[in-house]
C-alpha cells in the first residue's frame, strides 16, 4: 500500500516496522539506480519483546507508538510525494496487531500495511540486489526480531524464499533471558533445527556462489571484529564458534565491545546464525549493502517512474 501526495516533487519515504527496529528512510529518486537517501531515522523499539498469546506487551506497544509519533512529525515536516509503511513479523503474529495499527495510524498519518513473510523475503532480496554488487546465485539471510528470511536467487529471479518463525528478540526471551551459557546455545540450536526441518530438503537441493547477511546480528559481528582490531571481509563458522565461546566464558566483557543497542539480542542472533551455517554448510558470509528498507525504496521509485 503506497500513499501518494502532491506536496513534494518526488521525495520518497520508506517506513518499516520490524520486530526489533523501526526505520524511516527519506530519499530522492535516481533514474536507473537506488534512490539517494537524504535522511535515516531509526529506533530500537523491540516490538516483539514480551509478546505472548495475548499479543504485544504494553511496554512494547508504548515504545512503538512513541516512535511512530516521532516518525509522524518527520513525515509531516518533509511532506514526501510517496510513502509506504510496512510492518513485519511481530505485527503479523500478534493477537493485538490490528489494534496497535488502529492506534498507530493517526500518529503516523499514513496507513500501515502488514505484509506476509513471503513478500518480506522478496523485498529483502530486491533491496540486496539494488544495493550490492554481486553476480550469480546468492543466498541471503536476514535474522530479524521475530522472523528469519532465507532467499536464493540470481540477478533476475528468486528461486527460493521462506520466512521462518524464529528471531533474535523471540529467542532472547526464550533462551537467553538469563545467563549466556552452552545450555542456552544448545537449546536455541535445537529450536532452529526443528523450525528448518521441513524446508531443509528444498534448501539442500539448491546451490549458490555467494552468501550474504543483511541483519543487525550480521552487522554487529562485523563491528565486533573491527572493535577487536581484526576486521573481516566475511564471517566464517570458526569465527562464530569463537564468538559463542567468548559469550559463554565472559559474555558481559564481549558485549561491552558492541554498541549498547546491539547487546540485548546479540547472543540469540549468533546462535541462530551459527546453526544456519551448520545446517546449510555455509563456508563464509559477507555483508550486503541493503535489505527490506532499500527494497521498499526501490519499489517506491518504480511506482514513481510508472506514475502509478
Amino acid at each position: 500500500m503506497t500513499s501518494v501526495n502532491t506536496h513534494n516533487g518526488g521525495l520518497l519515504a520508506a517506513v518499516t516496522l520490524g520486530s526489533n527496529s523501526f526505520n524511516l528512510l527519506l530519499a530522492e529518486p535516481v533514474p536507473a539506480a537506488l534512490p539517494h537517501i537524504v535522511a535515516k531515522h531509526k529506533r530500537k523499539v523491540r516490538l516483539a519483546e514480551g509478546m505472548d498469546r495475548q499479543g504485544l506487551s504494553p511496554e512494547a506497544e508504548a515504545r512503538g507508538l512513541a516512535c511512530l509519533a516521532w516518525f509522524g512529525e518527520i513525515l509531516a515536516q518533509s511532506r514526501p510525494a510517496r510513502v509506504a509503511v510496512l510492518a513485519t513479523a511481530a505485527l503479523r503474529g500478534a493477537a493485538n496487531g490490528a489494534e496497535f495499527c488502529r492506534r498507530a495510524e493517526p500518529l503516523l498519518g499514513y496507513p500501515i500495511e502488514v505484509i506476509s513473510g513471503e513478500r518480506e523475503a522478496e523485498l529483502i532480496y530486491t533491496g540486496m540486489r539494488a544495493s550490492t554488487q554481486v553476480t550469480g546465485e546468492a543466498l541471503v539471510i536476514d535474522i530479524g526480531g521475530a522472523s528469519t528470511e532465507l532467499v536464493v536467487g540470481d540477478e533476475e529471479h528468486v528461486h527460493y524464499k521462506h520466512s521462518f518463525d524464529l528471531g533474535c528478540v523471540l529467542y532472547t526471551q526464550g533462551y537467553f533471558s538469563g545467563e549466556i551459557n552452552e545450555a542456552a546455545f544448545e537449546a536455541a540450536d535445537a529450536a532452529v533445527r526443528a523450525r528448518l526441518a521441513g524446508e531443509l530438503p528444498r534448501l539442500s537441493a539448491l546451490s549458490w556462489q555467494h552468501c550474504l547477511g543483511v541483519s543487525g546480528t550480521v552487522r554487529a559481528l562485523f563491528e565486533l571484529a573491527e572493535a577487536q582490531g581484526a576486521p573481516r571481509k566475511a564471517l566464517t563458522p570458526g569465527y562464530l564458534r569463537r564468538v559463542r565461546q567468548s559469550l559463554c566464558q565472559d559474555g558481559a566483557a564481549l558485549l561491552q565491545q558492541l554498541d549498547e543497542e546491539r547487546r540485548i539480542p546479540f547472543a540469540a542472533g549468533v546462535a541462530i546464525l551459527l546453526t544456519l551455517f551448520e545446517l546449510l554448510a555455509i563456508p563464509a558470509l559477507g555483508l550486503a549493502g541493503g535489505a527490506l528498507r532499500e527494497g521498499v525504496l526501490h519499489q517506491l521509485q518504480n511506482a514513481e517512474e510508472a506514475g502509478t
